[in-house]
């Protein structure tokens, strides 16, 4: 991801790629004992932009995002021109 980038999120949310650690599909994280376990530790820094039901879940250096664009559009976003595109 490159520097200076950003990233809509939903919204009016706006943040830099290079923040990003991780994008995550919403039935990837329900499954998982471990999510599960460490979104309810960040409780207080999850912020749900999706009106209704979130489709993914965005984790940024300072706080976890649920949002309403699926996964795979905010990974095409947030790639680079020097990147393979790994979703065509």
């Amino acid at each position: 991801m490159r520097n200076g980038m950003y990233i809509h999120l939903g919204e009016d949310v706006m943040v830099r790629t290079d923040e990003i650690v991780a994008i995550l599909d919403k039935k990837s994280i329900q499954v998982s004992a471990i999510m599960d376990g460490f979104l309810n530790s960040k409780d207080k820094k999850i912020i749900n932009l999706a009106k209704g039901d979130f489709k993914s879940l965005v984790i940024t250096d300072h706080r976890i995002y649920l949002s309403p664009l699926a996964s795979i559009t905010l990974n095409k976003r947030s790639m680079t021109e020097h990147q393979p595109d790994l979703y065509t």
